[in-house]
């Protein structure tokens, strides 16, 4: 038998396994160098809220009960003692950096659940069904147009004390803030998710669905929010930095949480008016903030190029 009838009769090589989606988004996104670096910049911010206080055992809300102690804490610079020096009372910054970190977070994730929700709910229904298209685009018009920092304002000042008095400060102004972040935030998300049902709606496997008799019910949840999850996901990653930007300015703007409950905005608002005296008051809250919403907005970028199949692969 001849070389060339041999490597005839050989069986051919099996094809390599095929990668699932998953596999594929996440190689795309590893390429994405900023959003690799948002995520482990993320991590180790997330880290810090959450782990750190573990480490760092002190009480961030502890006042010197001792007047001329407590006097001779204020505004330290940062030490041994205190890494990241004292607040106006003499509390560990570092330790209300961790504790305001943790709230922040939260605030952001909360919110920006709510926002997701509203706005693919408000989204699929004005995409699939015709009939309610145009009220639903008309209330998102209008919640667009109205101006939302003074909108969240009126609502934090009309219900803070009620809700407050009803669950307690801290509890009443956590809900009381993500509800109002949330319910002014979701129409971005609303829009993005009609124009992607109003698309996949005259797809040939929706109009198949629709053909045997699949209820829209299950059309929706089985063919459409599977294909939708992409833009969703882009929308709240950069929906969480919205969220923390947001209770920041209410917190520096004196409407947000108690002086006792710190968040990053809050302790930007009490280090504002000692800012020229004591920079590092407003400097490491101002950074937590910054190098947060950076890094969830490359983590965002990064998930776009990486759900887009146009780009995937390339």
């Amino acid at each position: 038998m001849t070389d060339a009838t041999r490597a005839a009769a050989a069986p051919a090589p099996a094809p390599p396994a095929p990668r699932g989606l998953w596999r594929e988004v996440w190689d795309q996104f590893r390429r994405h160098r900023g959003a690799l670096a948002g995520l482990v910049l993320l991590g180790l911010l997330a880290a810090f809220v959450l782990i750190g206080p573990l480490v760092w055992r002190v009480d961030g809300t502890a006042v010197n009960a001792d007047a001329a102690q407590m006097i001779l804490s204020r505004n330290k610079p940062p030490s041994l003692a205190s890494p990241l020096g004292t607040d106006q009372l003499g509390r560990d910054m570092l330790a209300r950096m961790m504790f305001g970190g943790r709230v922040s977070l939260a605030v952001g994730l909360v919110a920006m659940t709510i926002a997701i929700v509203m706005g693919t709910l408000v989204g699929v229904l004005a995409g699939y069904f015709r009939r309610l298209d145009g009220p639903l685009m008309r209330l998102t018009d209008l919640f667009l147009a109205l101006p939302l920092l003074p909108l969240l304002l009126v609502l934090v000042l009309l219900f803070r004390d009620a809700i407050a008095g009803a669950l307690g400060p801290e509890a009443g102004t956590f809900l009381l803030i993500v509800i109002a972040i949330g319910v002014t935030s979701w129409m971005q998300t609303a829009r993005i998710v009609r124009g992607e049902v109003l698309a996949l709606k005259e797809r040939e496997f929706v109009l198949a669905a629709r053909s045997i008799g699949t209820p829209p019910r299950r059309i929706i949840l089985r063919h459409i929010l599977p294909n939708i999850t992409g833009p969703i996901m882009v929308a709240a990653t950069l929906g969480v930095a919205g969220a923390i930007i947001t209770e920041s300015v209410l917190s520096f703007l004196g409407l947000g949480f108690p002086p006792d409950f710190p968040t990053w905005g809050r302790l930007l608002y009490d280090g504002v008016e000692a800012m020229t005296i004591y920079p590092q008051r407003v400097l490491w809250p101002g950074l937590a903030i910054s190098l947060t919403v950076l890094s969830v907005n490359y983590i965002g970028d990064g998930l776009r190029d990486a759900l887009d199949p146009r780009l995937r692969g390339r």
